[in-house]
């Protein structure tokens, strides 16, 4: 196996252009690091990195099967152009759509790029030997809005590494060196980005301000972090609480230290991203409050498995509500995490890397 990718935002270290790691080789290419956060910036990572990408891709020895991710929106051609030279299948890997995801970004509005992206991934979508999408809605989106060949679009969500993360306890060194052992402990860990509506649980933070026994913790860095900092700094959210990225060693100890984890989604990016956040929540065993649409596959997820609860976007006093009921009821709240660490079992990460082997199989061998 071969993988071309970029290098890693968050890493001082000196890491070579090509190396062998478990068997995989990993081939790095260059792209400009500017800020993210503003369009310029994002789109001249996409382009430099699109460029160096292509050109690895094309130099590479004959695949028996070329996959892509949608992101940067425009790589799958870079991987198209590969597959073509060497004369093999094209597997298209939509973990987001564009040009919907981009629209809904407050930074970025131009219909001109938008109507350039929308015929590039339709292209894509159409050259495809397969493509996969990361839950009905998206699979639904694809074929609906994207022109996808029902019978080459196959879900494979994403996945959590049971036993990587699993239930652990509360009081535990993360816990204790942040002061929060005592407290009910509401957390989002992860990216802080665009893409989510994380406004409302600062607006769910406020009423909940004389609520000393209650911490609302954001673990993790993006884009938005700067933002949400400032907001919470001037609304004095005392009760609201900011830390790092953590390590891969310590994330086991951050999950166990929530009471109740939150997702959150923009409204109108259903089935245009999928929050990976919420199976390492489920693996977790902690109840899940999801701000999301209803047709939205994180809403699907906590409805069946019956692991938490799910409100509407920007509706903060459904969520400080929720909270509050949580909060109250820790029994309830502990049957939610069982049965949310029964659901993260089915999206264990070998089932999940099980199903893309057999659709790749499928594919190079007919088997």
């Amino acid at each position: 196996m071969t993988v071309v990718c970029g290098y890693p935002l968050r890493s001082d270290a000196e890491l070579p252009a090509c190396e062998w790691r478990n068997g995989v080789h990993i081939v790095r290419a260059v792209g400009s690091t500017f800020e993210p956060k503003q369009f310029v910036g994002r789109a001249a990572n996409y382009v430099t990195y699109f460029t160096s990408a292509a050109v690895k891709g094309l130099r590479m020895r004959k695949p028996d099967v070329i996959v892509a991710l949608t992101d940067p929106p425009i790589i799958g051609l870079a991987a198209l152009a590969a597959a073509r030279r060497a004369r093999a299948p094209f597997v298209f890997l939509c973990e987001d759509i564009f040009p919907e995801v981009a629209t809904l970004l407050e930074d970025f509005h131009s219909t001109a790029v938008n109507d350039a992206l929308t015929k590039v991934n339709r292209f894509l979508v159409r050259k495809a030997t397969r493509i996969v999408a990361l839950g009905d809605t998206m699979r639904r989106r694809l074929v609906e809005g994207k022109g996808a060949e029902p019978s080459k679009v196959a879900v494979i969500h994403n996945w959590a590494d049971c036993s990587a993360v699993a239930p652990g306890p509360r009081d535990n060194p993360f816990a204790r060196r942040h002061g929060l052992v005592e407290k009910f402990v509401v957390l989002h860990a992860g990216n802080i980005g665009l893409s989510q509506d994380l406004e409302i649980v600062l607006h769910a933070a406020d009423p909940l301000r004389d609520r000393t026994d209650i911490a609302f913790v954001f673990v993790g860095e993006g884009a938005k972090k700067k933002d949400l900092q400032e907001l919470a700094h001037r609304r004095d959210l005392r009760n609201v609480t900011f830390l790092p990225f953590q390590p891969r060693e310590v994330m086991d100890q951050s999950y166990a230290t929530a009471d109740v984890a939150l997702i959150s989604l923009k409204r109108g990016l259903a089935g245009v991203i999928v929050p990976s956040k919420v199976y390492n929540v489920l693996a977790s065993g902690r109840p899940c409050i999801a701000a999301v649409e209803d047709d939205c596959e994180v809403a699907d997820i906590i409805r069946t498995h019956g692991c938490g609860y799910v409100v509407a976007p920007g509706d903060a006093a459904a969520l400080a509500a929720r909270v509050l009921d949580l909060a109250k009821d820790r029994g309830k709240a502990a049957d939610f995490g069982t049965r949310a660490r029964q659901a993260a079992l089915e999206f264990d990460r070998p089932r999940q890397v099980a199903a893309y082997d057999a659709l790749l199989r499928e594919i190079t061998t007919g088997c």
